[in-house]
């Protein structure tokens, strides 16, 4: 799911970029050492880095905040696992192929017979014998002289249409709420040059960007509201400057759930009586 701190995340790592647009291994925007990091630095790593000419720069959350929920729960399907093994119908006859998924993915194999759903959950011991043989065992209860050999199923001459299908899982993300939180980005220099070299380089590439993309795959929108310089601790020689930005987040669930290969429609009358069940 996302939250709080996988928005502060993100930004640090963005603004990481940022700063040092070739690589932590090369040189920073400013020519020197700078820290990026979530959250509100202490006193004495500040204490510490300025002397020393390294600069800081902290994503803290500040207490402005409100729901912005709009909708009812929303699901997005973000993704889909690749089928590795395959079935197949040619009139009469069915073909258990492909391989067997390594590492092991669920995977259910359905056959739709007469209109009647047929469905075998691949196991992780399963071989393409194995499982035509449990679709096989499942079809000859209701189609009696219906055999498997290898991974081929053989069903009564008269046993037509038959619709094979193979499903998987796939991750479903569910938006529960949202919210807009104003967020603090603080540059602490040892200079007021290297204050202005990191806050340029920080404004002029978050002025690009109205989305973030979080780690649930959904973006959250960020909007510049506003910045202030701070001299007040000249003595100690820090120079600072906050920016904030407003971001507009989800609070998601992310869940594994398997893919449709067969379901049943009822239609009813108006008043609600079942008038046929069909599956599709």
């Amino acid at each position: 799911m996302a939250d709080l701190q996988d928005v502060l995340n993100t930004l640090a790592s963005q603004i990481g970029g940022f700063v040092y647009p070739n690589g932590t291994g090369q040189a920073s925007v400013s020519g020197q050492a700078i820290n990026i990091f979530p959250g509100w630095p202490l006193p004495d790593q500040i204490d510490s880095d300025m002397p020393q000419g390294i600069a800081d720069i902290s994503i803290f959350p500040t207490s402005t905040e409100r729901n912005t929920t709009r909708y009812r729960p929303q699901q997005k399907v973000m993704s889909v696992t690749t089928p590795t093994l395959t079935l197949t119908a040619s009139g009469n006859v069915v073909t258990v192929g492909g391989a067997m998924p390594s590492p092991f993915t669920a995977h259910n194999l359905a056959l739709l017979v007469n209109k009647q759903p047929f469905i075998y959950p691949v196991q992780a011991t399963d071989t393409l014998t194995s499982i035509a043989t449990g679709l096989a065992t499942l079809l000859a209860a209701a189609f009696p002289g219906t055999t498997s050999s290898g991974p081929v199923i053989t069903l009564p001459a008269n046993t037509v249409p038959i619709v094979a299908r193979v499903g998987t899982t796939g991750t479903v993300t569910t938006e529960w709420e949202r919210q807009q939180q104003l967020m603090q980005i603080t540059v602490w220099a040892p200079d007021p040059t290297t204050r202005a070299t990191i806050g340029n380089a920080i404004k002029v590439a978050l002025s690009q960007i109205a989305f973030l993309t979080m780690p649930d795959g959904y973006g959250a929108r960020i909007l510049y509201k506003g910045n202030r310089y701070s001299d007040d601790a000249q003595k100690p020689h820090i120079y600072r400057r906050d920016f904030f930005y407003e971001v507009e987040y989800a609070t998601t669930v992310t869940q594994t759930i398997a893919t449709v290969v067969a379901t049943k429609v009822t239609f009813e009358t108006q008043d609600g009586t079942p008038i046929i069940t069909r599956t599709y």
